[in-house]
Protein backbone atom coordinates (compact mmCIF):
# COMPACT_ATOMS: atom_id res chain seq x y z
CA UNK A 1 0.00 0.00 0.00
CA UNK A 2 1.67 3.32 -1.05
CA UNK A 3 1.69 5.95 1.57
CA UNK A 4 1.91 9.87 0.92
CA UNK A 5 4.99 11.37 3.26
CA UNK A 6 6.20 14.88 3.63
CA UNK A 7 9.67 16.24 4.77
CA UNK A 8 9.88 19.78 5.84
CA UNK A 9 13.10 21.64 5.83
CA UNK A 10 14.07 19.15 3.42
CA UNK A 11 17.20 20.83 2.41
CA UNK A 12 19.07 20.76 5.58
CA UNK A 13 21.82 18.14 6.78
CA UNK A 14 19.05 15.96 8.02
CA UNK A 15 16.23 16.49 5.17
CA UNK A 16 18.05 15.90 3.16
CA UNK A 17 18.80 12.18 4.69
CA UNK A 18 15.31 11.67 5.15
CA UNK A 19 14.68 12.47 1.68
CA UNK A 20 17.36 9.58 0.46
CA UNK A 21 15.93 7.20 2.56
CA UNK A 22 12.66 7.31 1.74
CA UNK A 23 13.07 7.66 -1.85
CA UNK A 24 14.05 4.24 -1.78
CA UNK A 25 11.14 2.60 -0.46
CA UNK A 26 8.64 2.23 -3.45
CA UNK A 27 5.42 1.70 -1.08
CA UNK A 28 6.33 5.95 -0.49
CA UNK A 29 6.01 9.02 -1.84
CA UNK A 30 7.36 11.44 -0.70
CA UNK A 31 7.51 15.33 -0.67
CA UNK A 32 10.53 17.38 0.34
CA UNK A 33 9.89 21.09 1.19
CA UNK A 34 12.99 23.42 1.60
CA UNK A 35 12.49 26.82 3.78
CA UNK A 36 12.19 28.82 0.24
CA UNK A 37 8.93 26.76 -0.41
CA UNK A 38 7.61 26.66 2.69
CA UNK A 39 7.46 28.86 5.67
CA UNK A 40 6.21 26.61 8.88
CA UNK A 41 5.44 30.11 11.07
CA UNK A 42 3.09 30.87 7.79
CA UNK A 43 -0.45 28.50 9.08
CA UNK A 44 -2.17 28.49 5.69
CA UNK A 45 0.83 27.42 3.74
CA UNK A 46 1.60 24.85 6.29
CA UNK A 47 -2.41 23.49 5.89
CA UNK A 48 -2.00 23.52 2.08
CA UNK A 49 1.22 21.98 2.49
CA UNK A 50 0.32 19.15 4.92
CA UNK A 51 -3.25 18.25 3.06
CA UNK A 52 -2.94 15.02 1.19
CA UNK A 53 0.16 13.17 3.54
CA UNK A 54 0.07 10.83 5.43
CA UNK A 55 3.18 11.22 7.66
CA UNK A 56 5.08 14.37 8.00
CA UNK A 57 8.77 14.80 9.20
CA UNK A 58 9.36 17.83 10.23
CA UNK A 59 13.45 18.95 9.98
CA UNK A 60 12.39 22.80 9.68
CA UNK A 61 14.02 24.36 12.21
CA UNK A 62 16.09 27.69 13.93
CA UNK A 63 18.87 25.95 14.56
CA UNK A 64 21.95 28.79 15.63
CA UNK A 65 21.67 28.23 19.66
CA UNK A 66 23.51 31.38 19.61
CA UNK A 67 21.70 33.31 17.59
CA UNK A 68 18.29 32.64 19.38
CA UNK A 69 20.17 33.86 22.53
CA UNK A 70 19.47 36.77 20.89
CA UNK A 71 16.44 36.32 18.82
CA UNK A 72 14.73 33.75 21.29
CA UNK A 73 11.20 35.63 19.63
CA UNK A 74 12.82 34.42 16.44
CA UNK A 75 13.85 31.41 16.78
CA UNK A 76 10.35 30.50 19.26
CA UNK A 77 8.61 31.67 15.88
CA UNK A 78 9.92 28.50 13.94
CA UNK A 79 10.55 25.98 17.12
CA UNK A 80 7.74 26.81 18.89
CA UNK A 81 4.89 28.48 16.74
CA UNK A 82 5.75 26.76 13.91
CA UNK A 83 5.79 23.22 15.35
CA UNK A 84 2.13 23.89 16.71
CA UNK A 85 0.54 25.06 13.18
CA UNK A 86 2.48 21.47 11.58
CA UNK A 87 0.70 20.05 14.22
CA UNK A 88 -2.72 21.49 13.93
CA UNK A 89 -2.47 21.03 10.58
CA UNK A 90 -1.88 17.03 10.75
CA UNK A 91 -4.29 16.66 13.78
CA UNK A 92 -7.25 18.65 11.15
CA UNK A 93 -5.90 15.98 8.39
CA UNK A 94 -5.45 12.99 10.27
CA UNK A 95 -1.75 12.97 9.10
CA UNK A 96 0.76 11.33 11.72
CA UNK A 97 3.55 13.87 12.58
CA UNK A 98 7.70 13.18 13.34
CA UNK A 99 8.72 16.18 14.92
CA UNK A 100 12.67 16.04 15.52
CA UNK A 101 13.93 17.91 18.88
CA UNK A 102 17.03 18.07 21.04
CA UNK A 103 18.68 17.17 24.63
CA UNK A 104 18.73 20.68 24.58
CA UNK A 105 15.25 20.34 26.74
CA UNK A 106 16.99 19.08 29.51
CA UNK A 107 19.64 20.85 32.54
CA UNK A 108 22.31 18.85 31.56
CA UNK A 109 22.74 18.34 35.20
CA UNK A 110 22.26 14.65 35.29
CA UNK A 111 24.77 11.58 36.29
CA UNK A 112 22.93 9.43 34.11
CA UNK A 113 21.29 9.31 30.92
CA UNK A 114 18.06 11.12 30.70
CA UNK A 115 14.96 8.96 30.28
CA UNK A 116 12.05 9.99 27.55
CA UNK A 117 9.60 10.95 30.60
CA UNK A 118 12.62 12.66 32.41
CA UNK A 119 11.72 16.64 33.67
CA UNK A 120 13.14 18.96 31.70
CA UNK A 121 14.30 22.02 32.08
CA UNK A 122 16.25 24.06 28.86
CA UNK A 123 19.24 26.66 30.13
CA UNK A 124 19.11 28.57 26.52
CA UNK A 125 16.73 30.61 24.66
CA UNK A 126 17.08 27.60 21.83
CA UNK A 127 16.23 24.78 24.38
CA UNK A 128 13.31 26.56 25.36
CA UNK A 129 12.27 27.46 21.82
CA UNK A 130 12.50 23.83 20.98
CA UNK A 131 10.31 22.60 24.31
CA UNK A 132 7.82 24.31 23.26
CA UNK A 133 7.09 22.57 19.73
CA UNK A 134 7.57 19.66 22.09
CA UNK A 135 4.61 20.71 24.02
CA UNK A 136 2.84 22.19 20.81
CA UNK A 137 2.83 18.49 19.53
CA UNK A 138 1.84 16.48 22.87
CA UNK A 139 -1.02 18.78 23.11
CA UNK A 140 -2.75 18.66 19.56
CA UNK A 141 -1.14 15.43 18.84
CA UNK A 142 -1.44 12.57 21.90
CA UNK A 143 -2.49 9.42 19.61
CA UNK A 144 -0.65 10.43 16.23
CA UNK A 145 2.12 12.81 17.37
CA UNK A 146 6.04 11.74 17.67
CA UNK A 147 9.15 13.72 19.06
CA UNK A 148 12.18 12.35 18.67
CA UNK A 149 15.29 14.15 20.29
CA UNK A 150 18.51 13.67 19.11
CA UNK A 151 21.96 15.68 19.61
CA UNK A 152 25.25 16.50 18.23
CA UNK A 153 24.00 16.03 14.66
CA UNK A 154 26.81 15.30 11.68
CA UNK A 155 26.65 14.34 8.54
CA UNK A 156 27.64 15.07 4.34
CA UNK A 157 24.95 17.89 3.30
CA UNK A 158 25.74 20.58 5.83
CA UNK A 159 28.27 22.51 8.66
CA UNK A 160 28.88 20.08 11.14
CA UNK A 161 32.09 19.53 14.13
CA UNK A 162 33.20 16.49 12.20
CA UNK A 163 33.70 18.44 9.18
CA UNK A 164 35.16 21.16 10.73
CA UNK A 165 37.74 19.29 12.70
CA UNK A 166 38.92 17.35 9.54
CA UNK A 167 38.76 20.38 7.53
CA UNK A 168 41.03 22.32 10.52
CA UNK A 169 43.40 19.49 10.56
CA UNK A 170 44.73 20.52 7.48
CA UNK A 171 45.69 24.24 8.35
CA UNK A 172 46.53 23.57 12.12
CA UNK A 173 48.69 21.90 14.20
CA UNK A 174 46.89 21.61 17.28
CA UNK A 175 43.32 21.73 18.25
CA UNK A 176 41.69 22.97 21.39
CA UNK A 177 38.64 21.03 21.69
CA UNK A 178 36.07 20.79 24.63
CA UNK A 179 36.15 18.34 27.14
CA UNK A 180 33.64 18.64 29.57
CA UNK A 181 30.56 18.40 27.85
CA UNK A 182 28.75 14.66 27.48
CA UNK A 183 27.11 13.97 24.47
CA UNK A 184 26.17 11.35 21.91
CA UNK A 185 27.35 12.15 18.14
CA UNK A 186 24.75 11.01 15.96
CA UNK A 187 25.11 10.74 11.96
CA UNK A 188 22.00 12.17 10.07
CA UNK A 189 21.78 9.00 7.77
CA UNK A 190 21.63 6.62 10.78
CA UNK A 191 18.96 8.98 12.06
CA UNK A 192 16.75 9.34 8.91
CA UNK A 193 16.96 5.74 8.99
CA UNK A 194 15.01 5.41 12.17
CA UNK A 195 12.80 8.42 11.57
CA UNK A 196 11.71 6.49 8.41
CA UNK A 197 11.26 3.27 10.19
CA UNK A 198 9.31 5.06 13.10
CA UNK A 199 6.79 6.73 10.57
CA UNK A 200 6.28 2.96 9.13
CA UNK A 201 5.08 1.30 12.86
CA UNK A 202 3.53 4.50 13.17
CA UNK A 203 1.20 3.45 10.86
CA UNK A 204 0.60 -0.04 11.34
CA UNK A 205 -0.16 1.15 14.80
CA UNK A 206 2.85 -1.04 16.14
CA UNK A 207 4.95 2.52 18.07
CA UNK A 208 2.86 4.38 20.79
CA UNK A 209 2.92 7.90 20.36
CA UNK A 210 5.28 10.02 22.30
CA UNK A 211 8.93 11.11 22.77
CA UNK A 212 11.36 8.59 21.65
CA UNK A 213 15.73 9.34 21.80
CA UNK A 214 17.17 9.21 18.07
CA UNK A 215 20.81 9.49 19.82
CA UNK A 216 23.58 7.39 19.26
CA UNK A 217 24.21 4.61 21.73
CA UNK A 218 27.60 5.15 23.94
CA UNK A 219 28.88 8.24 25.16
CA UNK A 220 31.76 11.27 24.40
CA UNK A 221 32.98 14.21 24.92
CA UNK A 222 33.42 16.56 21.99
CA UNK A 223 36.94 15.78 22.57
CA UNK A 224 36.86 12.57 22.57
CA UNK A 225 34.73 12.54 19.34
CA UNK A 226 37.69 14.50 17.93
CA UNK A 227 39.93 12.62 18.51
CA UNK A 228 38.12 9.49 17.16
CA UNK A 229 37.74 11.41 13.88
CA UNK A 230 41.35 11.81 13.43
CA UNK A 231 42.35 7.82 14.79
CA UNK A 232 39.72 7.00 11.97
CA UNK A 233 41.07 9.00 9.39
CA UNK A 234 44.60 8.27 9.63
CA UNK A 235 45.62 11.12 11.87
CA UNK A 236 47.35 12.13 14.62
CA UNK A 237 45.01 12.06 18.04
CA UNK A 238 47.13 13.14 20.19
CA UNK A 239 46.88 16.89 17.90
CA UNK A 240 43.86 17.10 19.71
CA UNK A 241 44.21 18.82 23.39
CA UNK A 242 41.59 18.85 25.86
CA UNK A 243 40.58 21.89 27.26
CA UNK A 244 37.64 23.44 29.05
CA UNK A 245 33.84 24.78 28.46
CA UNK A 246 35.39 28.36 29.53
CA UNK A 247 38.17 28.17 26.56
CA UNK A 248 35.51 29.06 24.30
CA UNK A 249 32.76 31.48 26.00
CA UNK A 250 29.59 31.72 23.96
CA UNK A 251 26.25 33.58 23.71
CA UNK A 252 24.38 30.49 25.06
CA UNK A 253 24.76 28.30 27.83
CA UNK A 254 25.76 24.82 26.85
CA UNK A 255 24.14 22.04 29.09
CA UNK A 256 27.21 19.55 30.50
CA UNK A 257 25.58 16.31 30.12
CA UNK A 258 23.27 15.55 27.02
CA UNK A 259 22.90 11.87 27.58
CA UNK A 260 19.85 10.40 26.71
CA UNK A 261 17.72 6.58 27.29
CA UNK A 262 16.95 4.99 24.65
CA UNK A 263 14.35 2.78 26.00
CA UNK A 264 10.95 3.74 24.31
CA UNK A 265 12.27 2.17 20.69
CA UNK A 266 11.61 -0.98 22.37
CA UNK A 267 7.80 0.32 22.87
CA UNK A 268 7.80 0.20 19.02
CA UNK A 269 9.53 -2.84 18.71
CA UNK A 270 12.32 -1.09 17.39
CA UNK A 271 16.52 -0.82 17.74
CA UNK A 272 18.00 2.04 19.37
CA UNK A 273 20.84 3.74 16.85
CA UNK A 274 24.45 1.99 17.02
CA UNK A 275 26.91 3.42 18.87
CA UNK A 276 28.58 6.58 18.52
CA UNK A 277 32.08 5.26 17.05
CA UNK A 278 30.28 2.48 14.84
CA UNK A 279 28.32 4.91 13.18
CA UNK A 280 31.44 7.50 12.61
CA UNK A 281 33.52 4.93 10.89
CA UNK A 282 30.49 4.10 8.92
CA UNK A 283 29.70 8.23 7.85
CA UNK A 284 33.89 8.78 7.41
CA UNK A 285 33.61 6.22 4.48
CA UNK A 286 31.74 8.65 2.87
CA UNK A 287 33.51 10.69 -0.06
CA UNK A 288 33.25 14.72 1.24
CA UNK A 289 34.81 12.85 4.85
CA UNK A 290 37.40 10.80 2.90
CA UNK A 291 38.65 13.46 0.83
CA UNK A 292 38.74 16.05 3.87
CA UNK A 293 40.87 12.87 5.94
CA UNK A 294 43.12 12.63 2.86
CA UNK A 295 43.61 16.57 3.21
CA UNK A 296 44.05 16.48 6.85
CA UNK A 297 47.20 13.30 6.20
CA UNK A 298 49.02 15.12 3.34
CA UNK A 299 49.69 18.39 5.39
CA UNK A 300 49.90 16.09 8.36
CA UNK A 301 52.61 14.22 6.60
CA UNK A 302 53.98 17.27 5.23
CA UNK A 303 54.35 19.02 8.51
CA UNK A 304 57.63 19.21 9.97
Amino acid sequence: MTTTWLVTGAHGLLGRDVLAELAGDPDIVVTGLSRDRLDITDPTAVRAAVAGHGVVVNCAAWTDVDGAERSEAAATAVNGTGVHHLARACADSGAVLLHVSTDYVFPGDARRPYAEDAPTGPVNAYGRSKLAGERAVAELLPHTGYVVRTAWLYGEHGPNFVATVLELAARRATLDVVADQHGQPTWSRALAGRLAALGRAALAGRAPAGIYHGTAAGRTTWCGLAREAFRLSGLDPERIRPVGSEKFPRPAARPTFGVLGHDNWQRAGLAPLPRWDDQLASALKLPVFAALSAAARSSERARP
